[in-house]
C-alpha cells in the first residue's frame, strides 16, 4: 500500500538523519528516508555488524557498551555518532531513548534537531503522575487514584477508602513494569512493597500509586500530531486490547463495536490534552474503556507507536514522512477534516516466544523465511537467514499488517498470510495468533484486556499425531532451496550428460 501525505511534499532542510535505533523500526524509518531524498545514519553494537538496518542505511556508526543495551542507551556516543557523519537530525524510533527527556535535550543542546516532542513535553507525559494531574486539569477523565507518599499505611488506607480491585502501578514506568491487580486489603501492602521494588529496579524510581482497575477493560489509543504551538490533530483510534502480561500483541484501526459519538469523545478529549501542552510532533494518547462506555486515561506515549502501520493502511498517510516535516518547522501536516479513513487494519506482532510456556521468550537461529506478498500486506521486519536471535533485544522480531475493505475482511487476510508466513529455527507465535483471530470472540469484537487468560483454554496448541507432524517437517523442509538442491539435483558426471535413458 502506498502511503502518501494530502499534499504534495514539502522540502525540508534536512540532508542526513540518525536514526538512534535498531532493527524494523530502524528499517522503516530509512525507507521513508529514502523517499524524501534523506540520507541515513544506523548505528550498532558489534553483534549487529551484519545487521539489516546497518546494511540498508547510507552509512552506519559502530557504537559500544557492556552490552548490546547498554550501547543503545549511551547518549553521548549517540551525538558523537550524529555529528562525526554530520547529521542535522536524530529520529529515535520506539524504545530505548524515545521517550528520554534528557536525550531530547541534549540532542537540542548539540545543535541537532530532535524528530519527535520536545524534552518538557516528555518529561511532564513521561511521568505517569504529573501527566494524569494534567490531563484531569484539562477535563480528561481520569480514574480515581492515591497518589504515592512514604506512609505506606497512609497510602493503604487511602486505597481501601477507594474500593477494590485496585491496579498498582509505578509512577515512571510502563510496559506492564511495576503492576498488579489488587483485589483485597489484605493483598495491598505486599502489592504495593513488590511493585516499587520493581518499579525502582527498571526505572530507577520506586514510586507506585493505586488506581480503580476497571474489570475487562478495553485498551483504546488515538494517535495525535501537534505542531507545538497549541494546534493538534488526531488520526482517530485504535484497538489495542488483545494483551500478554500488560503487553500488546495484536492491534487494530479503527476499534472495533466502538458507537461513532463515543469514538469522536475520545478522540477530541486526545486533542484537547495534546493541544494543552503545546505538544510537537507525533504522540498517542491511552485510555481504558469500560463496558459501560467510561474512559479513562492511562498514559500519553510521546513517540512513534509500534503499532503505528495500522493507522497509516487506513488514512493513507506516512507517519514517519509527517513527523520528519513537522520537525523542519512546517506545522501541522492536514487539517483534522482532511484526515480520512478508509477500511480496516490488523497488526500481528511476530515475536520469538513460547505461547505454551507463559510467552516465554526463545532464541535460536532463522533457518528459514518465507514472506506473504499481496498489495494489502505489509511485513516490518529487519530478518535474514542464518541471523541469530538472542536474549540481547526484545523478542518482538517483525509485525505483520494486513489490510480490508472491513474487520472481517481484514481478519480473514491476516489469517491467510499468518497460514503463509513461514520462519523457521526459532519458536514463535505465528500459529497462536492465528488462533487468537480464529477465535469467535475476536470476530464478534468481545475484547478486553483479559481477552488471552480468559480464552487461554480455547487458544492453546493442539496436540497434532505423529503423521501431520511428519508431514508439516517435510512441506517445511522443501520449501528450503538447499535442502531441494541436496535431496533431488542430479550428482556429477550425470548432470553434464544431459537427457539420458538406460
Amino acid at each position: 500500500m502506498t502511503l502518501s501525505t494530502t499534499g504534495p511534499t514539502r522540502p525540508v532542510p534536512f540532508h542526513k538523519v540518525l536514526i538512534a535505533n535498531r532493527g524494523e523500526i530502524a528499517c522503516r524509518v530509512i525507507r521513508t528516508l529514502r523517499q524524501m531524498g534523506i540520507a541515513s545514519v544506523a548505528i550498532h553494537h558489534p553483534v549487529e555488524v551484519r545487521a539489516r538496518h546497518v546494511r540498508e542505511a547510507d552509512e552506519a556508526v559502530e557504537i559500544t557498551g557492556e552490552t548490546p543495551v547498554a550501547a543503545h542507551l549511551d547518549i553521548a556516543q549517540i551525538i558523537a555518532a550524529a555529528r562525526a557523519t554530520r547529521a542535522d537530525a536524530i529520529h529515535p524510533g520506539y524504545g530505548f531513548l524515545s521517550e528520554n527527556a534528557r536525550f531530547a535535550r541534549a540532542v537540542a543542546e548539540a545543535g541537532l534537531v530532535f524528530i519527535g516532542p520536545d524534552a518538557d513535553s516528555i518529561a511532564l507525559m513521561g511521568d505517569k503522575i504529573s501527566a494524569r494531574q494534567f490531563a484531569a486539569e484539562h477535563g480528561v477523565p481520569v480514574a480515581p487514584s492515591v497518589m504515592p507518599t512514604q506512609d505506606l499505611a497512609e497510602f493503604t488506607r487511602r486505597a481501601t477508602e477507594i474500593g477494590f480491585p485496585l491496579l498498582i502501578k509505578a509512577a515512571a514506568g510502563g510496559g506492564g513494569k511495576g503492576m498488579s491487580i489488587v483485589r483485597s486489603a489484605e493483598e495491598l501492602e505486599g502489592a504495593a512493597r513488590l511493585a516499587a521494588s520493581e518499579a525502582q529496579r527498571y526505572f530507577g524510581d520506586g514510586r507506585v500509586y493505586a488506581e480503580v482497575f476497571v474489570e475487562r477493560p478495553r485498551h483504546i489509543e488515538v494517535q495525535v500530531f501537534g505542531d507545538g504551538k497549541g494546534g493538534a490533530i488526531h488520526l482517530f483510534e485504535r484497538e489495542c486490547s488483545v494483551q500478554r502480561r500488560f503487553q500488546k500483541i495484536i492491534e487494530e484501526a479503527p476499534a472495533a463495536n466502538l458507537p461513532a459519538a463515543l469514538r469522536d469523545e475520545i478522540c477530541a478529549s486526545a486533542v484537547r490534552l495534546a493541544a494543552a501542552s503545546n505538544y510537537r510532533n507525533a504522540g498517542t494518547v491511552e485510555y481504558i474503556l469500560g463496558a459501560d462506555g467510561r474512559f479513562f486515561f492511562l498514559e500519553m506515549n510521546t513517540r512513534l507507536q509500534v503499532e503505528h502501520p495500522v493507522t497509516e493502511m487506513i488514512t493513507g498517510l506516512d507517519l514517519v514522512r509527517l513527523q520528519i516535516e513537522i520537525a523542519a518547522g512546517h506545522g501541522l501536516p492536514v487539517r483534522q477534516d482532511e484526515v480520512t479513513t478508509n477500511g480496516h487494519a490488523i497488526e500481528c506482532r511476530i515475536c520469538a516466544e513460547d505461547p505454551e510456556r507463559d510467552f516465554l521468550p526463545e532464541t535460536g537461529t532463522i533457518l528459514h523465511l518465507d514472506i506473504p506478498q499481496a498489495p494489502h500486506l505489509r511485513f516490518e521486519n529487519a530478518l535474514d537467514r542464518g541471523q541469530r536471535v538472542t536474549a540481547d533485544f526484545d523478542p518482538m522480531l517483525a509485525k505483520l499488517v494486513a489490510h480490508g475493505p472491513d474487520r472481517a475482511g481484514a481478519t480473514r487476510a491476516s489469517i491467510a498470510a499468518l497460514h503463509e508466513l513461514a520462519l523457521l529455527g526459532v519458536k514463535t507465535n505465528i500459529d497462536y495468533l492465528g488462533r487468537v483471530l480464529g477465535h469467535p470472540a475476536f470476530s464478534a469484537g468481545d475484547l478486553h484486556t483479559g481477552f488471552v487468560v480468559q480464552h487461554r483454554a480455547e487458544l492453546a496448541a493442539p496436540e497434532p499425531d505423529a503423521g501431520t507432524a511428519d508431514q508439516a517437517l517435510i512441506a517445511a523442509a522443501l520449501g528450503i532451496r538447499e535442502f531441494r538442491d541436496l535431496a533431488f539435483g542430479v550428482p556429477e558426471p550425470h548432470a553434464s550428460i544431459g537427457l539420458w535413458r538406460n
